[in-house]
């Protein structure tokens, strides 16, 4: 018997429709369908649920040894592609990061003529970089990206929104007057405040959704 034929006889062993269970794991009827004829595996979440809906152990519901390397196979295969996706995820955001930081320097050291500095200021240090950095911070917390170590990027973020002020209105400031001076650390504060309110948010999202699943769950 395989994965498919043991969840079925499982549910029809609790008086359970295709649609009682679709509803019950916030599926379609389709997919329970495919899972029971064996067209598709379901997740390793859905497993446990049916777990507890058919009343049966994993053990029993996983049984047949051969049935179940297959099924461990396509988990160990479904693992790999989330964490190829998220990592993929992580590293379009940096660079997203970077490319925006990158675009703000090159704009103010050749589209920038000297004559309209506050106005740059205005639009790349108070508005476009700030705004960058809070949103990527609301993805990074409401994706749990980085795990606990998520809060030390607002760290990264006040760094990089303070090296985009020296390297910028600072570097032509000593060019002009041909003084030296000190990074502005107060902005690492600034960015670093931005991207804390991203975050929470963030986490904050992601906690309603865990809470909204929770409660759905029969």
């Amino acid at each position: 018997m395989d994965i498919g034929k043991q969840i079925q006889e499982a549910r029809l062993n609790e008086k359970l429709t295709q649609e009682n269970v679709a509803e019950a794991l916030g599926v379609s009827r389709q997919t329970i369908s495919n899972w029971e004829n064996g067209k598709t595996y379901p997740d390793i979440v859905s497993v446990v649920k049916m777990s507890d809906l058919y009343s049966v152990s994993l053990d029993c519901l996983l049984k047949e040894e051969k049935s179940m390397s297959d099924y461990l196979e396509y988990l160990d295969e479904s693992t790999n592609v989330v964490k190829s996706k998220k990592k993929l995820a992580k590293l379009i955001l940096v660079v997203l990061y970077l490319a925006i930081w990158a675009f703000a320097l090159i704009t103010f050291w050749f589209f920038n003529d000297g004559s309209d500095a506050m106005g740059y200021g205005v639009m790349f240090l108070w508005v476009l970089l700030p705004i960058t950095t809070f949103v990527l911070s609301v993805l990074i917390g409401k994706n749990g990206y980085w795990g606990r170590l998520k809060w030390l990027s607002a760290v990264v973020f006040g760094v990089m929104y303070m090296l985009a002020e020296y390297a910028t209105f600072s570097v032509a400031n000593m060019k002009s007057f041909g003084n030296v001076n000190m990074p502005e650390w107060g902005m690492i504060l600034g960015g670093g405040i931005v991207s804390a309110v991203g975050l929470a948010i963030g986490v904050g999202i992601k906690q309603m959704k865990q809470r909204k699943k929770t409660a759905s769950q029969p």
